[in-house]
């Protein structure tokens, strides 16, 4: 059962990924690719959070929390990938500029983004089994974390996924 508090975070949250799925309705698309509609989708912040965490204490590494301005950085980088039909770091800007231009620069911060699979079990599976995205996961001064998916299903890849993590 979430607190009322979790339920007003994770209600903010779906305002500004709606909100930045409607501010980009009109964004060009690379390569002249058309992605058609984008849907962002609701996901369980916390249970998302709690995985990370589980997975980090395996590896004697304290716990995440969802931070709202991280969620609203996936977002805004989930829509990008899904509205462009690539999955890339580099659309929307280079991480570093894009966390600033968010004043969530900072000195340890990550994203690991991901394009296909279904669920959030899933789409960890393959950022653990990937040697890159799984360090990411457990750079020990990651504090906070923000997760988002966009769906479109008019692209290759269907689903893009955006993992923003950073220090305290």
């Amino acid at each position: 059962m979430q607190t009322p508090a979790a339920r007003h975070r994770r209600a903010l949250a779906l305002v500004g990924v709606l909100a930045l799925a409607l501010s980009a309705c009109g964004t060009p698309t690379i390569l002249g690719e058309s992605a058609g509609p984008v849907a962002p989708v609701i996901l369980d912040e916390t249970a998302a959070a709690a995985a990370i965490s589980r997975y980090r204490a395996q590896h004697g590494l304290g716990p995440v929390v969802v931070d709202a301005g991280l969620v609203t950085a996936a977002a805004r980088q989930a829509g990008t990938n899904a509205r462009a039909g690539v999955l890339s770091h580099d659309v929307g800007g280079g991480f570093a500029a894009r966390m600033a231009s968010a004043g969530l620069a900072r000195a340890w911060s990550a994203e690991n983004l991901s394009a296909g699979s279904e669920t959030f079990d899933q789409v960890l599976a393959r950022w653990k089994a990937s040697p890159e995205h799984d360090r990411n996961m457990l750079i020990p001064q990651i504090r906070r974390i923000g997760i988002a998916r966009v769906d479109a299903p008019g692209t290759r890849y269907k689903r893009f996924w955006a993992l923003v993590m950073a220090g305290g």
